[in-house]
């Protein structure tokens, strides 16, 4: 497919229909109308942009050998996997999600600052994984990742799929429940009964859960969390600020927006001091993207905030 013939497809089709109803009598300004069309003054010209090439991190197995992952890590995160084949291949990591597992090793907290496909979702599950696999699955919630919309906790619900789904085991090592507005009553009483030991929520959801009788079963399920994630630090107002601002931590949810590289992590630090503030945290840290030769001379035209580890303990 040529996404450029793909793109005046679309055009001649929208064109179509926004002539449709123009029924323009006066030559002139039929011909202005026509050279602004002719001009793409209705629809701007195609964007082209490049995806950065991560600098590599090594491999799962890697990890494993340097004592940072279980050894049952290896078996779960692997790409490919499905009901006819269980092993699929090898997961290679990039640099800023081995520099993520090496800072959770250390029982820091960190804030994970990266683009749109770059893995910034392995950065937080591999180290939950492993800490399920070394402490033992099903004795409570060990990790409450929580999205600002129930979107992102589907899309992260099928990506813990593809990797827990599958492996040479009957049960899963790890298990893992949505727990959102969407889910039917019968669901939300099976979790409440069942903790997993990851829980995907909303922060709407995690207010409701924190405050309403009927779930004080899974409050008590809570008393295992090791992990608070939340899958973006961005800038909001009103109560979509203050609920999570509430909920989570103090200056947790505000950030500055259109910062250069170079104050972004100085930025950073400091909003991580300002939401870090468990009896037993370290110092928290800043980990961001590392580009190869090829793409390290590309600037973003927006930077996008990454994934925000929290230790609750």
């Amino acid at each position: 497919m040529d996404v450029f013939d793909l793109r005046e497809g679309l055009i001649d089709t929208y064109r179509d229909y926004a002539t449709s109803f123009m029924r323009i009598r006066d030559d002139r300004i039929r011909t202005c109308v026509e050279e602004a069309l002719d001009s793409g003054r209705l629809w701007p010209h195609p964007r082209v942009g490049l995806n950065p090439a991560f600098e590599e991190g090594g491999t799962i197995e890697d990890l494993v050998e340097e004592g940072l992952l279980h050894p049952g890590a290896p078996s779960i995160f692997r790409l490919q996997k499905s009901p006819t084949d269980a092993v699929g291949r090898p997961l290679s990591l990039y640099r800023h999600q081995t520099e993520a597992i090496r800072v959770a090793a250390n029982d820091r907290n960190y804030v994970l600052t990266t683009g749109t496909g770059s893995g910034k979702s392995l950065a937080y599950i591999i180290p939950i994984v492993d800490h399920v696999l070394r402490t033992g699955s099903g004795t409570g919630v060990k990790a409450v990742v929580v999205y600002p919309m129930n979107a992102l906790a589907n899309s992260q619900m099928e990506e813990l799929s593809k990797f827990l789904d599958y492996g040479p085991w009957v049960d899963s090592p790890v298990t893992f429940e949505r727990y959102t507005g969407q889910d039917d009553h019968e669901t939300r009483d099976r979790i409440q009964h069942q903790p997993p030991d990851i829980l995907l929520t909303n922060y709407v959801m995690l207010e409701l859960i924190l405050t309403r009788y009927r779930d004080r079963r899974l409050v008590e399920g809570l008393g295992a969390v090791r992990f608070l994630v939340t899958s973006s630090v961005r800038t909001e107002r009103g109560t979509r600020c203050s609920r999570p601002d509430f909920i989570l931590s103090p200056g947790m949810v505000h950030t500055a927006p259109s910062i250069s590289t170079s104050d972004q992590r100085a930025s950073l630090a400091s909003l991580v001091r300002a939401a870090v503030r468990t009896r037993n945290s370290k110092q928290a840290r800043v980990v961001g993207r590392a580009a190869d030769r090829r793409t390290a001379s590309i600037t973003d035209a927006t930077w996008l905030w990454g994934t925000a580890r929290w230790w609750l303990v």
